[in-house]
């Protein structure tokens, strides 16, 4: 069994610090579906939730507009 993916409980998550890139990178390979171990436990430890919370939410509505512009552009 593994050990439980949690944060340390000394760093608050508006502490944390990690690069725009890298929390867009991390919610790219989430959309997709593929998640090493090793980096998802690097990712829960140095990316702050609420700007994860907010790229998600950018790629999920680019991702719906994309989805209807190409649908009107094959129709």
């Amino acid at each position: 069994m593994s050990a439980p993916l949690e944060p340390s409980a000394d760093v608050k998550p508006s502490q944390r610090k990690g690069s725009l890139l890298r929390t867009v990178r991390a919610v790219a390979w989430s959309l997709i579906g593929l998640r090493k171990g090793s980096e998802y436990q690097q990712d829960v430890e140095k990316l702050n939730p609420i700007h994860i919370i907010v790229v998600g939410l950018i790629a999920v509505f680019l991702l719906v507009i994309g989805l209807i512009g190409l649908v009107n552009w094959i129709v």
